[in-house]
């Protein structure tokens, strides 16, 4: 389904409210090219905030598998994208996560979605990487999950410090991966062949 064409309750109080934003900004909302703005952000807010309205864990249990492997799989170069919860502004990046499994696996695209359904709600990647982490060890109770999220931030770029090139890393980890070689075994594997941001 297209996620432009899901519209939530509360639309049009919300066009309503950023109409007000544009006046208090100094802007004239019925000047022709804002008259739609309000409206267009509105349906832009419903959906990069989507998540809210998703489960993941009924992601992951909807294509789980009984499967007697036992080594690490690894999903890699996620695209994410969020909304930083402070200032409202996006921050976007990278997601990889590792789990291994303890007797079930789950479809690849699945953890992917996992981590479309947490980034899509207002965030702090600190908590984003962790909600992840949570909800597949959680879901599938695996020997353990490894999540690593490398991101940059728009707060620090176009406003506030206004540092262009800085990347942000966060990590969360379960199980098996308390084990430095565990971690050590993921990490290379990522910087064997994963692509900067």
């Amino acid at each position: 389904m297209n996620p432009e064409s899901e519209i939530r309750p509360g639309l049009d109080e919300l066009a309503g409210h950023y109409k007000e934003v544009l006046r208090l900004l100094g802007e004239d909302a019925e000047r022709e090219g804002l008259q739609k703005t309000p409206m267009r952000v509105a349906k832009a807010m419903q959906v990069l905030t989507r998540g809210y309205e998703q489960d993941p864990h009924k992601v992951l249990t909807d294509a789980l598998f009984k499967e007697e492997y036992d080594q690490m799989v690894i999903v890699k170069d996620i695209d994410m994208f969020s909304m930083c919860e402070h200032h409202m502004l996006p921050f976007y990046g990278k997601a990889h996560v590792a789990y291994i499994p303890n007797g079930y696996i789950t479809g690849l695209s699945k953890i992917a979605r996992v981590v479309d359904i947490f980034s899509h709600r207002l965030q702090v990647q600190e908590r984003l990487t962790q909600q992840i982490k949570d909800c597949i060890q959680d879901t599938l109770n695996p020997q353990g999950v490894m999540v690593v999220i490398e991101a940059k931030h728009m707060c620090m770029q176009m406003r506030g410090v206004e540092k262009q090139h800085s990347i942000t890393t966060t990590s969360a980890f379960s199980g098996v991966f308390e084990d430095i070689a565990v971690r050590e075994e993921f990490m290379h594997l990522l910087r064997g062949e994963s692509k900067r941001i």
